[in-house]
């Protein structure tokens, strides 16, 4: 990956970063993928040197970057040969904890995020719904004001790392979708503790095609007792508040589908100056080399989006005239162009190895099947053209 362009900073994360990865290597992640194990030891050398709270302040502990940064680590993290799995075991504290960041009072920041930034606790995201989907604002779960008490009631889906998380980022309604004017509001975000011994609580794993080191999971509440101090923000305003750790979770995930993409593309090059057939290597043929070529490219040009989305994202927080419209924008297209680079990426590497491309013992199998959460995940390919048609293009919502 040409790297000409990025800051000092990004380029000191780069190298920090390169030396954690470099004690995990593509085994590691193959064995952790193999025997769907957590990747415990991986999480704690990063809690260890302090990264998981790259782009918190540094009054609580955080490293007081911003998600430029923490996108250029979990790029780099997916680039060494974890993959998305790699990125995954940190991914949702790294997003999921800007709305608290931003939007929780000083008590709250002090004694909610620090114990995530020493690895000591762990947040999962419960967001997405079974009959909601991308719908988010048709979401069910309900979350009932009682005295010092929310109780909460309902499912989740897709919940990563809820079997080793010890607190959620939870979205819930606080007001029946029936007696608000709009949509968006009734909707309240909450940090609950998630103690999965307690009454009302169940998961349930989710069997799952790529990625399978990290969990993923429906969660039932079924009259779960929280305290009322864990709502964030006003009751309400929880969809405006998730909005904020939404578009940051699209940068961070364009940079994993980046490096899933550069992986993969640099070991379909190994592969193919080192395999001969016919006498010569086959990367001498421009059936090998321009596939690969073209794949690199899609990454190069998907790569200026993604941190070009980063930049608006951090440069938002103290510049007025940058729109959180504009960020989402940027956001959603960076997502949108990586993910996809990715996949092509993925997929010409896994056919630059032939038959050998469908073995494990060369890793691209395990990028291709990984790769398909960017494109899914939080937002579909679709859905983000939609966004796009209307927001942008204004045209008539298609939806």
């Amino acid at each position: 990956m040409e790297m000409t362009g990025f800051t000092e900073e990004q380029l000191t994360v780069r190298e920090a970063i390169r030396k954690v990865c470099a004690g995990f290597p593509e085994e590691y992640w193959a064995k952790a993928d193999e025997e769907q194990k957590y990747p415990h030891d991986f999480h704690a050398a990063l809690a260890k040197d302090g990264w998981i709270g790259i782009a918190l302040p540094e009054d609580i502990g955080g490293g007081g970057l911003g998600i430029s940064e923490a996108t250029m680590m979990l790029h780099t993290i997916s680039e060494s040969g974890a993959g998305m799995a790699g990125a995954q075991s940190i991914h949702a504290n790294v997003y999921a904890t800007q709305p608290i960041s931003h939007f929780g009072t000083e008590e709250q920041r002090k004694e909610m995020l620090p114990p995530l930034l020493t690895g000591k606790a762990r947040t999962c995201f419960g967001v997405t719904e079974p009959n909601a989907g991308l719908d988010t604002l048709s979401l069910s779960t309900t979350a009932r004001r009682e005295g010092d008490s929310y109780v909460i009631s309902g499912q989740k889906i897709w919940t990563s790392s809820a079997q080793v998380a010890t607190t959620m980022v939870l979205l819930a309604r606080t007001t029946p979708l029936n007696d608000v004017q709009k949509r968006s509001d009734g909707l309240s975000l909450f940090f609950i503790p998630f103690n999965k011994d307690a009454n009302g609580i169940e998961l349930k794993k989710i069997k799952k095609m790529g990625s399978r080191a990290i969990d993923a999971n429906e969660v039932f509440f079924d009259e779960y007792r929280v305290p009322a101090n864990c709502l964030i923000g006003k009751e309400g305003q929880g969809f405006k508040i998730v909005l904020h750790g939404m578009n940051a979770e699209r940068c961070l995930l364009s940079g994993e589908a980046l490096g899933l993409g550069y992986a993969t593309l640099k070991r379909a090059a190994n592969y193919a100056r080192e395999r001969k057939v016919f006498g010569r290597p086959i990367g001498q043929n421009q059936a090998i080399q321009h596939p690969l070529a073209a794949a690199y490219m899609q990454l190069e040009s998907a790569k200026l989006a993604t941190y070009h989305a980063a930049r608006l994202y951090d440069a938002s927080r103290k510049d007025s005239s940058i729109t959180q419209h504009a960020v989402g924008v940027a956001a959603n297209s960076a997502k949108y162009c990586a993910a996809e680079a990715a996949y092509t990426a993925c997929e010409r590497s896994v056919m630059a190895h032939g038959g050998m491309g469908y073995a494990s013992e060369y890793h691209v199998e395990r990028y291709l099947r990984e790769c398909f959460i960017p494109r899914i995940a939080p937002v579909s390919r679709e859905m983000i053209m939609s966004y796009v048609a209307e927001k942008v293009l204004d045209l008539p919502r298609s939806y």
